[in-house]
Formats: C-alpha cells, sequence, structure tokens
C-alpha cells in the first residue's frame, strides 16, 4: 500500500479493512466498544544526539497490529479502577485493597485525561503496570522521591508473571513490596481511538517516561518477538522507507519526540501536549474508500473498488 504522495513507506493497513469500511458504510457492521488502553514511550538519553527509545516489534501471529513496531502497553484492568486510594505523597497503603500513589493526584489526572477520577486512576495505572509486564520497568519507589532501581531476580520475575496472568492485582503488588506508583514519571502525550472498522477497538492514551536510573530493558512480552532502543528519527527514516511497519499513532508520536534534545525536554513537554482523541474516517466516493486521521494528512489512503 502506498501513501498519498505515492512514496512506500511502512503503514500498517490489514487486508480485511476495505471490505470492513464498506460493511460499516451500508450499515452492516456494528462498531465494538474501544477498551481503555495505555501505552508508554520510554526514553534514555545518548551521548551526543537526541534521545533513545524503547520499542517491540509484535509478533508476526499476533491477530492485532502483528509484525507492527509499538510500545510497552496494554488494555486497563478493571481492578485498577476500582482499588481505593492510599495517602497519596506517603509511604505505605491502607490495606491490600487500597493503590499506593504518588505525584499529582488523581484529579489533576482526570482533568488532563480528560475523563473522570476512576478512568484515570485506570489508565496510569495501566500505563505503569504494562511497562513493568512488558519490558520489566517499573516506575514506582518506596517513598515520594525514590525510584527501585533494580527489577530483576527470580521474585520479581514471579510477581511480574503473577500481573500478567491477572493473578495479583497491581494494588496489591503494590502493597506487598511497600511501593508507591510514581505519576509524577510519566506525561500524558496523546490519545488515539482505533477506527470504528477495525474488530479490535482500543481507546489508548500514550505517555512518555524516563528510563529509571539503574533499571533496564528487556523483552518481558510474549507479545512481542524483538525489542529495540532507537532514535525517534532513525526509525521514522525506516518506516519512511517501508523498512518498519507501524501503525498511524505510533509513527505520529514519534514525529512529535524529534524536537526533544533529552528525554527530561520531552517529558516537560508533555504538558503542552494536545489530548484530543484522534480517530479515523472512512467514506465512499465514487466507490472509493478515502480513509483519513484527522489532523494527520500523511496517513490519507485511498483504496479503488
Amino acid at each position: 500500500m502506498s501513501a498519498t504522495n505515492g512514496r512506500p513507506n511502512g503503514q500498517w493497513y490489514p487486508a480485511e479493512w476495505p471490505e470492513r469500511i464498506r460493511a460499516l458504510a451500508a450499515g452492516e457492521l456494528t462498531p465494538v466498544t474501544p477498551r481503555r488502553a495505555a501505552t508508554v514511550l520510554l526514553l534514555r538519553d545518548r551521548a551526543g544526539a537526541p534521545p533513545e527509545v524503547h520499542m517491540l516489534r509484535r509478533r508476526a501471529s499476533m491477530a492485532f497490529a502483528g509484525g507492527a513496531y509499538a510500545y510497552p502497553g496494554g488494555s486497563v484492568d478493571p481492578r485498577d479502577e476500582a482499588a481505593g486510594g492510599g495517602t497519596e505523597g506517603a509511604g505505605g497503603t491502607e490495606g491490600a485493597d487500597a493503590l499506593g500513589w504518588a505525584g499529582p493526584s488523581r484529579a489533576a489526572w482526570a482533568a488532563r485525561l480528560g475523563t473522570d477520577e476512576a478512568t484515570a486512576q485506570g489508565v496510569v495505572c495501566a500505563a505503569v503496570r504494562e511497562t513493568f509486564e512488558e519490558a520489566g520497568v517499573l516506575l514506582a519507589g518506596p517513598d515520594a522521591r525514590t525510584v527501585v532501581a533494580d527489577t530483576t531476580g527470580p521474585d520479581w520475575e514471579a510477581d511480574r508473571a503473577a500481573l500478567v496472568a491477572r493473578e495479583l492485582s497491581f494494588a496489591d503488588f503494590l502493597a506487598r513490596r511497600g511501593l508507591l506508583l510514581r505519576s509524577d514519571l510519566l506525561g500524558a502525550w496523546a490519545r488515539w481511538i482505533t477506527p470504528e472498522f477495525e474488530a479490535r477497538r482500543y481507546d489508548t492514551w500514550f505517555f512518555v517516561a524516563v528510563l529509571p536510573e539503574g533499571q533496564r530493558t528487556r523483552n518481558a512480552s510474549t507479545e512481542a518477538d524483538r525489542t529495540v532502543w532507537t532514535g525517534a528519527a532513525e526509525a521514522a527514516a525506516g518506516y519512511d522507507r517501508g523498512e518498519l511497519m507501524m501503525m498511524p499513532p505510533t509513527i505520529a508520536t514519534l514525529r512529535r519526540l524529534q524536537p526533544y534534545a533529552t528525554a527530561a525536554d520531552a517529558l516537560a513537554a508533555a504538558a503542552e501536549q494536545d489530548l484530543a482523541p484522534v480517530l479515523a474516517q472512512a467514506r465512499l466516493e465514487a466507490g472509493e474508500i478515502v480513509l483519513s486521521w484527522p489532523g494527520h494528512d500523511e496517513f490519507t489512503k485511498r483504496v479503488a473498488p
């Protein structure tokens, strides 16, 4: 599939989309409700060059976006939304069901994300939990000023596996270890909603975060066959050449990273990023499908009948 300017690129475009788009236009397809989700652009500095971002390549066998490069992330666990709040900014929690929390309040996050407080809590928790589940990096610490320095070893792996299997809630995981979720280490970056004609839909908030000192990433995800640290410009160039496949939100967020000289600069800039949700639009013109993402002309595609 070619971009609107005729150059081949790595834009993810499933073969079944035209049929589903036509079915939606004919009233033969009912859109599924998108699941709330979060994903994290994990950043680290490098000498003499802009920061790198951690990316994973989804296994080709995956039903959704197989073979595409993405960031660690996944769906909100309903228990994350329902967990009671512990004392914000202080060590410890009030019980096994309380969620240890430090940084901006749930109310502040709700205002930033444009949601209610329970949803905001669930989305922030999903961002932190999924980063630990898929990259082995944990944005949490024993108090509001520190972060765990090492998440390796059999005991950490056992907890990570229990989280992945949903045998352990994130609130209980933090409580067991006397940790607080460090919401101040996240910056909200963008929000994209999977198109109405897609069979698997997600309402996804994108965050940026800086790799904590002492921690290191690893491919802990069963959904990925490769992980890389790469500069945003280098990854975008690979996409432009058609060498790296990405979904529109992935390449769009990569391009927005390029102006920043350090990871801290990008995190600081998160407060100014537009979180208006981006939702693809499809229409038929003389039988031809025109697919577009508002505000992102580079992804426009025209598909002949």
